[in-house]
């Protein structure tokens, strides 16, 4: 019996040091990806020369690993056995690419002398320290988040019609950054009009209030894949936003005092790929696009579920709205990076 019961203690020890290993996997990530965003800088450097084929396949693959920090963010949230500190940090995970490109943002309006990497490396050990296990229950209860789901669908419709304009408007940038400005300069005649600015700008704002109020409701407790999906995506979406309005209307227009045109959105003259700094925007940009597409396909997929759509039928849908997705994401990230359709076509 004294065997059989030092046998089971061992085996409750041995599993709760793997479940503090894996609760902490997210922030291990999460530190990890400045660094490979600096190994890809340091492979690709800063000109624009022909790379031999083993340095185009480990940029390849480094800044694929980054890409892989957000979902790797997404599985662990969908675990079970977590609690809801450990599930948030999986969720806070997600969120790496938009909130050091944020990060980064805040540093330089602030003229801080200390590198990003030492500030991000201590923000996440703070995180990780804060969602330790011994802190974290593993029942919750389910979220009650009452009509505020409906309230921020409807405001998603309504945005959805600004969003699929700047995508397309992206899109053009596939042909060139004059083709872009023109489609930019007619959308501009409403969504920055003075009546036109505020409203997005306050829409904005509401739906990121809502976003983190349901997601914070709904990590409380495990989800099915789709769903911890669409919360993770959200909670991406809440920060892409908050951040991307404080580069344009903060940094851009008060402190830098220049147009967000084209050129900014590229990182002009040095652009994305061969600048150590805004190596950043890549995965921040493509993600913000795939997450803000396939989210709205979250929401649909919903909808048609609670209206006699089968399951199956959503499911699969849903599934082709996220390939869907990625590709426009690469045709935009591809056009901001140089790549020309005329140029296929000579």
């Amino acid at each position: 019996m004294m065997d059989a019961s030092v046998g089971e203690q061992n085996r409750r020890t041995h599993l709760e040091k793997r479940y503090s290993y894996l609760a902490l996997a997210p922030a291990a990530a999460a530190i990890c990806y400045p660094f490979l965003l600096d190994a890809f800088h340091a492979i690709v450097g800063t000109e624009v020369v022909s790379l031999p084929p083993f340095a185009v396949a480990s940029a390849t693959f480094v800044l694929v690993v980054a890409f892989v920090v957000p979902f790797l963010g997404i599985a662990l949230a969908c675990r079970p056995t977590s609690g809801p500190a450990s599930r948030r940090l999986a969720y806070a995970s997600v969120v790496s690419p938009t909130l050091y490109v944020f990060l980064g943002v805040v540093q330089a309006l602030i003229k801080s002398p200390i590198p990003d990497e030492v500030i991000w490396c201590a923000i996440w050990l703070a995180i990780a320290k804060w969602s330790q296990p011994a802190r974290d229950p593993v029942k919750s209860a389910e979220p009650v988040v009452g009509g505020w789901r409906s309230v921020h669908g409807v405001t998603a419709l309504v945005l959805s019609l600004y969003v699929v304009f700047h995508l397309a408007n992206h899109l053009f940038g596939l042909i060139g950054p004059d083709a872009h400005a023109a489609v930019m300069k007619i959308g501009r005649i409403v969504y920055r009009s003075n009546v036109g600015e505020p409203l997005l700008v306050a829409t904005m704002l509401f739906q990121i209030g809502t976003g983190i109020h349901l997601a914070w409701r709904w990590s409380a407790s495990a989800h099915n894949f789709q769903r911890t999906y669409q919360v993770a995506s959200g909670v991406y979406l809440s920060v892409f936003i908050l951040g991307h309005m404080n580069s344009v209307f903060v940094y851009a227009r008060s402190f830098l005092g220049i147009p967000t045109d084209w050129n900014f959105a590229i990182g002009a003259p040095t652009g994305l790929i061969h600048d150590a700094w805004n190596i950043r925007l890549v995965p921040h940009y493509a993600l913000g696009v795939f997450f803000v597409l396939s989210h709205l396909a979250s929401g649909l997929r919903l909808v048609l579920i609670a209206h006699g759509v089968d399951q199956r039928v959503a499911g699969r849908l849903w599934g082709t709205c996220l390939a869907i997705s990625a590709v426009v994401a690469s045709a935009i990230i591809a056009g901001m990076s140089g790549v020309r359709i005329g140029a296929f076509a000579s």
